[in-house]
């Protein structure tokens, strides 16, 4: 799956969620630019913040990947 596939996949939960760039980094422990990137498909995540996000937008690492719908 491209970087850009899973980006979207963080903007359209956080958006459901209506959290902001800046709710999400600071509970990921990221600064705002660093995650605004993630979204964007410009830097890639590590496993530990990948887990992160998942429980933070309470879906699975699969569903991040494209491989279930939730």
């Amino acid at each position: 799956m491209l970087k850009q596939d899973i980006g979207s996949k963080f903007y359209e939960r956080r958006k459901a969620l209506k959290l902001t760039q800046k709710n999400v980094a600071d509970l990921l422990g990221v600064a705002q630019p660093v995650y605004q990137r993630f979204e964007k498909g410009i830097y890639e995540c590590n496993y530990r913040q990948l887990l992160k996000l998942s429980e933070i937008y309470g879906v699975s690492m699969d569903y991040l990947f494209g491989k279930t719908d939730r």
